[in-house]
């Protein structure tokens, strides 16, 4: 398997480092269209996923795909990879710096392997979490080459919890830390993972949003709460994830939960009204 996870990292490493560089020369230059979800799009973002695509097929024919722009049906391979090509459309369209290309590989409906590439900021993380899949490899999460871990702090007002547009409700209400918000799902769980937040609540982010970001937050000693009944992994094969949303709470370390999830959990409930 070693020759395996190598192979994996290589091939997210230069296929975001290209894909990178030619996004950079359309950086707050294309005007977005409205998808039928309400999301953005860019000609960019289709470029890149087709890109992206045709390089999996290339290198890894035995494995499926998951894309935002294209392949919304969870196939039937064991070996999935799912993909954003750019999370944080209207932050690149718009000409703020927080954009990224998301790689997930899932086994089996599962995260195990996730590669996030900030072109803008030159920042690469990357991290490996294997669960209860019972696979072998490299452990923990990256930033730059670096290990990188969650923080162990309480929280507190010299701490930071980041929130998506729409859980901004939170801002009406006591929260034990100082709330940011970076437009970019990914962004906000990886702030997490590299200490930089306790924490991190998303309402409605798609499977292409967080499968990137979730193995190497836990790779990081990071836990995700799913704001709904519902267990989410191992994801279903066959099943249209094209409407499905994942409300979640990203945390540094458990005790953290009990503290953010009370104060969050709304969020769960408002994204089901959102999404019906």
């Amino acid at each position: 398997m070693i020759y395996f996870w190598q192979q994996v990292y290589n091939f997210c490493q230069h296929i975001t480092a290209r894909i990178g560089d030619k996004l950079l020369e359309d950086f707050a230059k294309l005007e977005p269209t409205r998808k039928a979800d309400g999301s953005l799009v860019t000609a960019a973002d289709k470029w890149a996923d087709k890109e992206i695509r045709e390089a999996i097929k290339q290198c890894f024919p035995t494995h499926g795909m998951l894309t935002e722009e294209t392949e919304h049906v969870l196939p039937m391979n064991d070996w999935c990879w799912v993909i954003d090509p750019i999370d944080g459309t209207t932050n690149f369209t718009r000409g703020l710096p927080i954009w990224g290309i998301s790689i997930g590989l899932l086994f089996k409906g599962t995260p195990v392997f996730g590669f996030v590439h900030f072109p803008q900021i030159q920042q690469t993380y990357h991290g490996y979490y294997y669960g209860d899949t019972g696979l072998t490899g490299p452990k923990g999460a990256f930033l730059n080459g670096d290990r990188i871990y969650t923080s162990t702090a309480d929280a507190s007002m010299n701490h930071i919890f980041t929130v998506c547009a729409r859980s901004t409700e939170i801002l009406t209400r006591y929260f034990p830390c100082k709330i940011r918000l970076t437009g970019v799902a990914s962004y906000n769980m990886l702030l997490v993972a590299c200490g930089a937040a306790l924490g991190a609540v998303e309402a409605t982010p798609k499977i292409w949003d967080i499968a990137g970001a979730y193995p190497i937050l836990r790779g990081a000693g990071g836990q995700l709460v799913h704001l709904e009944p519902d267990k989410v992994f191992p994801l279903t094969q066959g099943l249209d994830y094209s409407k499905r949303g994942f409300p979640s709470l990203s945390v540094a370390h458990p005790k953290l939960i009990d503290e953010f999830k009370p104060l969050v959990e709304f969020i769960g409930e408002k994204a089901k009204v959102l999404q019906n």
